[in-house]
This record gives structure tokens, C-alpha cells and sequence, in this order.
């Protein structure tokens, strides 16, 4: 077989995209549930418009997400009858601490996800958790400016010694921070960062990058202290850069471009600020706060494995012009790729370029690799007998995974597991829709909030427990 006996096949899932639940358990006002659904919500995502408190002109879909908090025994046993090994979803930071600089952590909170935990080791299922997946107190947004602050490592220091210390014994796979490489990207959501008027915008965000850093090298500190049979990962949102073209510029362009994304794992994998991105900081004015025992603590607690989430290639091109294409792309647009389809919302479908990112990975880190994302977002129409013929979404698994089996049977890429994106139908981070649907299990809910939240089997749902069952041998 290609894949090992003790390959992690399963599903991953975000807290602020599933979870709802919002005030419930003395749970804390979070970042993420207040980017709304419409016309402000990348403006919201990337820092230009300030918006901390509810109002009734915005749609919040991630108050409700799709009721994972009162539907999760059931969506658990949905997952086990697909035959899961593990399962991704991450902590909401404000269910622990509902400020975030508490000293205290809240006892209903961790009592959730601790029944969680246990039922899906009742499964089998290896959790995978996500520490900060696009979440921030919003508290710590008002008071410190979220992860501008060198303060907020001393507060996700309290809750990773408060998860680790709890859940030792439960949760073995851990990931510090989901994409940590959009906080260049979505400011908000990966930093909570709101920018203020005529602020150097590269500063603040390479700030927040390296305190982000430096907070998960000290998880990894933590969490082998207390248990070093801990698996700690870095978390990137990858996909290749392509040149479009032989022009050497374009060459050059797709390798910094390239660069923009490593730097972050760069620093997790191999424990210390890259040349090039010293010379990039150097040359931009950008000053990295870095204070005593920072590059003894980056060195001496990489990471153990690199998980990403992989949705589409790139491409870059030097010299743009008003005639160039482009398309949308996971919160952030690309140079168009001729040669590719693209999905209903305009992402370009690429299995190739999985096995491009993934030999790249490799090559550049030799460390295991975990593909903790991969979907396809489409419209579902819900049958009248209860079922979703989603021929589409199988066809684009499919070739994903024969093009992570090429790279682990031809080239040699050491990869422990795949979950996909979306194993339930949840609300869009791109987006904020419920009809840009990924999952095996049809939820009935609208964009709107409209719906009964009734689970339905896809046949997608069959299709991927008879990939699981084979190990992959059947796609």
C-alpha cells in the first residue's frame, strides 16, 4: 500500500465556521464572530474598518456556524461511521478565557471540549486541534491591539499550559496557530490587528508575525515539558507559485513569492530568520521586535511536522498591466493560470500542483508533512430523498489524493495524513456563505440563517469511507 497502516485520513473543521454557540458556556466575544457576511466583510478580515461590537445593519453567520455545540455527539458519529482517524477542529480561545488575560480559566469551556476529546477516542479518532484558528479575544484586541502587543504571548502562553496540562492524555497532534502566513493577508483574522490611520501597515503585520512566532515556539517549549510524546505542528496556507512565464523576472517573482509563505514555516521548521527575509525586513525599513532569549527560544523548539492547507496553485507574474487576469483564491486573488478550470467561486482547480507543493515541502524541510486542507467549496442542491449527488466534489478529491499518492510513491514525501476541508458543511472564511459548501454531510441552512440544521448524508459521505477503508487504495 502506498500509505502506511497508521495513516491519518479524516476531516477538519474551524471552530468560528462550525461551533455557533456564541454566548453560551460563559463564553467570551472572539474576533472572528464579528466578521459579517456582505460587502464589509474583507475589510473587516484585512484591518481597514474597525468593527468590535455587533450591530443590526450586518448578518454574523458565525454566531450559529452550524450549531457544532449542540450537534457534535451526533456529527461525531457521523464521522466515525465514515471510519475517521482523526478529526480536526480547534479551541475557541473565549470558551477557555472569555477575556483572554484572565488567570483563571473557565471550567465550562474546557469541560467541552473535554467530552469531545473522549468521544472521539471512544471512535478511535486521533483529535488534531488547532490552539488559534483565525481567534482572538476580542478584549485583547481593545486593550493590548491583539498581537501588535508582546503581551499576548504571556496570555496564549496561559492557555496553552491550560490546554496541554488538560488534555494530556486525550489530544496527542497539535497545531499553534492555522495559516499563520495570512497574517500578512487577513491582519484580523490572523492577528487581530486593526489598523490605525496612516500606520505602517508591513510593520504592525511582521510584528505580529513575530510575536506569533515566538509564542509557538514557546507552545512547543510547553508541550513537551509536560508531555514529550506531544506532536507539534506548524500550520501554512501553501500552494505553489508559478511563473507565468520563462521571462526570468516572472522566475524571480514566483520565487519570492514563494519566500513571502516559508518565511513564517522557515522560522518553525528550522529555528531562525532566514537571509532573505532579513534583507527583505532590512531593505523596507521593518524593525523585528526581538528581545533577549527570542533566538534561543526560535532554535530550540522547532516544530515536528509541517501541515497546510491546500486549495489551488498560484501564479506571479513581474510586470503587470491592465490586460492581466486574474482569479479568486483563498483571501487573496492570483495572476490566472490558462491552463487550469476553476471552481463556482472562481478558485483554480489544480491536483498537480498538490504533488508540486508537497515535493517542495520536503525537500526544503525533511520533516513529516500533513495536509490538514483540501476541498472543494460548491453548490449542493439536497434531493428530494434526502441525498446529494456530488459527483464534482468526489472527481476533485479523487485526483487530490492520487496526486498525494504520486508524491509519496514516486518521489518519496514522508506525509502522515490528509483531512479535508469542510468533513460537514460550514460557514465560508472567504466568504461567509453556507451555499459555498465542502463537506461530506449536507446541512440544512442557508445563507440567510435559514434552516432546520438537519445532517444528510452526501454520497461523497460513502465515496470517502470506502477510501478510508482501503487506505486509500480505492479513490
Amino acid at each position: 500500500m502506498t500509505f502506511k497502516k497508521d495513516f491519518l485520513w479524516g476531516g477538519a473543521t474551524a471552530a468560528n465556521q462550525c461551533e455557533g454557540g456564541f454566548s453560551e458556556g460563559s463564553r467570551g466575544l472572539a474576533n472572528v464572530d464579528l466578521v459579517p457576511s456582505g460587502e464589509d466583510r474583507s475589510a473587516i478580515i484585512k484591518g481597514e474598518l474597525k468593527h468590535l461590537a455587533f450591530d443590526d445593519a450586518h448578518r454574523y453567520p458565525a454566531k450559529v456556524g452550524v450549531d457544532f455545540y449542540h450537534h457534535w455527539e451526533a456529527d461525531l458519529a457521523l464521522f466515525a461511521e465514515m471510519g475517521f482517524k482523526t478529526f480536526r477542529l480547534s479551541i475557541a480561545w473565549t470558551r477557555i478565557f472569555p477575556k483572554g488575560d484572565e488567570l483563571t480559566p473557565n471550567e465550562a469551556g474546557l469541560a467541552y471540549y473535554e467530552a469531545i476529546f473522549k468521544q472521539c477516542k471512544a471512535y478511535g479518532i486521533e483529535p488534531l486541534v488547532t490552539i488559534t484558528h483565525f481567534d482572538c479575544p476580542v478584549h485583547l484586541i481593545e486593550t493590548y491591539g491583539g498581537w501588535r502587543n508582546r503581551k499576548m504571548i504571556t496570555f496564549y502562553e496561559r492557555l496553552v499550559r491550560v490546554l496541554f496540562t488538560r488534555y494530556n492524555g486525550l489530544v496527542r497532534y497539535w497545531l499553534t496557530f492555522n495559516e499563520i502566513n495570512m497574517i500578512l493577508h487577513a491582519p484580523f483574522l490572523g492577528a487581530g490587528i486593526v489598523f490605525d490611520t496612516d500606520e505602517n501597515k508591513t510593520q504592525v503585520k511582521y510584528t505580529a508575525a513575530h510575536h506569533e512566532l515566538v509564542a509557538s515556539a514557546l507552545a512547543t517549549k510547553i508541550a513537551k515539558e509536560i508531555n514529550p510524546d506531544f506532536q507539534i505542528g506548524c500550520m501554512l496556507a501553501a500552494g505553489q507559485y508559478y511563473p507565468d512565464s520563462a521571462n526570468p523576472l516572472d522566475v524571480q517573482e514566483a520565487a519570492d513569492k514563494n519566500r513571502e509563505s516559508f518565511f513564517f514555516s522557515d522560522v518553525q521548521v528550522r529555528g531562525y530568520y532566514p537571509s532573505y527575509a532579513l534583507k527583505k525586513q532590512e531593505r523596507e525599513g521593518i524593525v523585528v521586535p526581538f528581545e533577549p532569549g527570542d533566538t534561543a527560544l526560535l532554535r530550540d523548539n522547532t516544530v515536528d511536522f509541517v501541515s497546510i492547507s491546500y486549495y489551488q496553485s498560484r501564479v506571479a507574474k513581474a510586470e503587470q498591466s491592465s490586460d492581466t487576469a486574474y482569479v479568486a483564491g483563498n483571501l487573496f486573488a492570483s495572476v490566472k493560470n490558462p491552463y487550469l478550470p476553476t471552481s463556482q467561486w472562481g478558485w483554480q482547480i489544480d491536483p498537480q500542483g498538490l504533488r508540486i507543493t508537497l515535493n517542495s515541502l520536503w525537500d526544503r524541510y525533511q520533516k513529516p508533512l500533513f495536509i490538514v486542507e483540501n476541498g472543494l467549496g460548491a453548490k449542493d442542491k439536497l434531493l428530494a430523498d434526502g441525498t446529494v449527488e456530488d459527483n464534482y466534489r468526489i472527481d476533485y478529491l479523487s485526483a487530490h489524493i492520487k496526486a498525494m499518492k504520486e508524491a509519496v510513491e514516486l518521489d518519496g514525501v514522508n506525509l502522515i495524513g490528509y483531512t479535508t476541508w469542510g468533513c460537514i458543511d460550514l460557514v465560508s472564511a472567504s466568504s461567509g456563505q453556507m451555499s459555498k459548501r465542502y463537506g461530506f454531510v449536507y446541512v440544512d441552512l442557508d445563507d440567510a440563517g435559514k434552516g432546520t440544521l438537519d445532517r444528510y448524508r452526501k454520497k461523497s459521505f460513502y465515496w470517502y469511507k470506502a477510501v478510508i477503508a482501503s487506505n486509500g487504495e480505492i479513490v
